[in-house]
């Protein structure tokens, strides 16, 4: 027994059981962190431990209750074998011994929704969530969907399989940068796959690319794997199921292998957290049986966490897209994992206060997963920081909103440069002002960080250089990489600047057909009024109406104005209008529509710009309007050759265009 007494453990325990339940239920139901993983699995270790010590479980302990309850939006399902969680060690000796003579199997521990699979007669029949480990969601639809389950296989004997539902990095980036600038941007990778897996709309579910990698075979009707788990997973990857990365290991090599996955982590695309160690041998692991949690013939593996002692010196407050201001800690630089480390983000005004931060304050950081630097503890505690009221972008009023138990800091401005992040995305696109290097997350960084506040300030940003330089990811060559590339952009045209002020309804097309009707001459163009823009053939009433609305706005006109100050705008061939009569180009005035794969050009906007620089249009659909259709595969079913066909519209290829094109 410890220095303490049994009172004082039971009392201990009475706090921490409903801790971890409430975060346990907001990590696994509402997809949402109210605390960070280092501090779950501390409190849980003192838990078990207590329980240890004192041979007493509290009912509602999550060291005997598995995960947390299904939510109520999708049909539940009881499983046929309980599903436990896995014992755990973050000691590699410790790994070690626990395998003993025995052949192991080291493999990822995913980070993402485990699914267990059904397939009868060759077909998927069932996909179920972990659920509480006893009772899943049924996510059959959803499944089906995922971008690597296959919906047929060569056995045809029931199979029974479990895998993890994921969202790799690089996809996960790419929802994020593709949401609304009205909706809040995803924590992490695993909330995101939580969420798409238990869609009740599919069609969501197969836009967020979640896959699946099979760690387990529950059963095979008629199967025999010669009492080895690696020829279990050699039959699911014959059936064409991805199966997690995985190991053969005994004593003498699995600290060699541990290495091998420690080195790979920092580049893995795939959310992990971990390792599991899996006896091989069949029968000898089943014969180990299980505790009331956790099977014995399997371990997880946690990796160390290297912690280091520094001081808080600074919080800064990053505005984003979506008006939420996230608390970033600024702190005296430590070696963490082979690499420096002074931030780490503090997600929250919950997590803040949890950690009662106080600039000054003594501070023990780690890399979660060994890649995103975290506050593990607040050694001072002094809880004296002051959340702010201001908006760090654009001054407005920052409030506190409680959501499920969550307290964030939002700006309430509309107006926000934060929270137009989707416009000045626009605004550096390849259609637009072409400015590479400005990528959707260097932009909202910049913006963030106040470099950023209208269009033209992006051709001020070396009054910035020290501060660019010092940003994460940034150096003196991708500064100077930046530079030239802002530098390019100031040479362009009248149409490529009217694309990139991001006029509702009014994309290169529209811009273009303005620029031509009046020859590039932006004072005329902003002084039309509305019924000559309406009358210009393809603007009409609405477009007209909208640039109109736009240049009536003062700010409007005053940035115009100061862009127009930043860049010299060239000839622009696609706009002139090509001379009538001998020497006209043989496609003018000729609709066209592009589809399918191209040899000759770069890409469909290549192909588009070289039309229009001769005096044709452009559609984005088959009408009776268009001439020509080009499409390589002239004999295809596409929906297109189908209308072109329908509506006597000429199908060609890109060399008998190329031919119609020089006469």
């Amino acid at each position: 027994m410890s220095d303490i007494t049994n009172d004082q453990a039971l009392s201990r325990m009475s706090e921490l059981v409903p801790i971890l339940k409430r975060a346990a239920e907001a990590y696994y139901a509402h997809d949402e962190e109210i605390m960070s993983n280092y501090e779950y699995d501390r409190l849980y270790d003192e838990l078990a431990a207590l329980e240890k010590e004192t041979g007493i479980t509290l009912a509602g302990s999550p060291t005997v209750s598995v995960g947390y309850e299904a939510v109520d939006d999708l049909p539940k399902e009881r499983h046929e074998q309980p599903m436990l969680s896995l014992d755990k060690t973050k000691s590699r000796e410790e790994l070690r011994d626990w395998l003993g003579a025995q052949k192991g199997l080291l493999s990822w521990k995913l980070d993402g929704l485990t699914v267990v699979l059904t397939y009868r007669g060759g077909t998927l029949e069932k996909a179920v969530t972990r659920g509480n480990g006893e009772i899943g969601e049924v996510v059959t639809g959803n499944a089906r969907v995922f971008d690597n389950i296959p919906l047929r296989i060569p056995f045809t004997g029931e199979l029974v399989l479990r895998g993890e539902a994921i969202i790799r990095y690089s996809d996960f980036e790419k929802v994020n940068a593709a949401l609304p600038e009205t909706e809040t941007v995803y924590k992490n990778p695993r909330n995101l796959c939580s969420g798409s897996v238990r869609q009740l709309n599919n069609a969501v579910t197969a836009q967020r690319h979640v896959r699946f990698y099979a760690f387990s075979l529950v059963s095979a009707e008629g199967a025999v794997f010669e009492n080895s788990r690696e020829k279990q997973f050699l039959f699911l990857k014959e059936q064409g199921f991805d199966v997690v990365e995985y190991h053969p290991v005994t004593a003498d090599t699995i600290l060699e292998r541990i290495g091998y996955f420690e080195n790979k982590i920092a580049g893995y695309d795939i959310p992990s957290d971990g390792l599991v160690l899996l006896l091989d041998d069949i029968a000898y692991g089943e014969s180990l049986g299980r505790t009331a949690k956790f099977p014995r013939n399997a371990i997880a593996f946690k990796w160390a966490d290297d912690t280091r002692e520094t001081v808080l010196r600074e919080i800064e407050w990053s505005a984003s897209r979506t008006g939420l201001i996230n608390p970033v800690a600024v702190f005296d630089p430590v070696e963490l994992e082979g690499t420096t480390v002074q931030r780490a983000s503090v997600h929250n005004v919950s997590i803040v206060k949890a950690l009662k931060l106080g600039i000054g304050d003594r501070l023990t950081v780690y890399k979660a997963n060994m890649i995103i630097p975290q506050i593990a503890e607040n050694l001072t505690g002094s809880g004296t920081l002051e959340i702010p009221d201001r908006c760090p972008v654009c001054g407005g009023e920052a409030v506190i909103r409680d959501e499920n138990g969550v307290q964030t800091l939002y700006c309430t401005n509309p107006d926000c440069a934060a929270k137009r992040i989707k416009s000045f995305t626009l605004f550096v696109s390849r259609n637009a002002m072409n400015i590479d290097g400005l990528s959707e997350m260097t932009l909202e960084k910049f913006i963030s960080e106040g470099f950023i506040h209208e269009f033209p300030d992006i051709y001020h940003l070396d009054a910035y250089k020290d501060k660019i330089c010092a940003l994460d990811g940034f150096g003196e060559k991708s500064y100077e990489n930046l530079i030239r590339a802002v530098d390019a952009s100031r040479h362009t045209t009248l149409r490529r600047v009217l694309t990139a002020l991001g006029i509702p309804g009014f994309g290169s097309a529209g811009a273009r057909l303005l620029c031509m009707y009046f020859g590039d001459d932006a004072e005329k163009m902003i002084a039309a009024d509305q019924d000559t823009l309406a009358g210009i053939d393809g603007i009409g009433p609405v477009l007209a109406e909208n640039f109109v609305r736009y240049f009536a706005e003062e700010k409007n006109r005053k940035i115009f104005a100061a862009l127009m100050q930043e860049v010299t705008c060239e000839a622009d061939q696609s706009t002139a209008v090509p001379a009538a009569g001998e020497g006209a180009s043989a496609i003018a005035g000729k609709t066209f529509v592009i589809t399918g794969s191209l040899n000759h050009y770069e890409n469909r906007d290549a192909l588009k710009a070289e039309i229009e620089a001769n005096g044709g249009k452009v559609a984005g659909s088959v009408s009776k309007k268009t001439d020509y259709l080009i499409n390589n595969d002239s004999t295809s079913q596409s929906s297109k050759n189908l209308k072109a066909r329908e509506v006597g519209t000429k199908i060609i290829t890109e060399e008998e265009y190329i031919a119609l094109l020089r006469g």
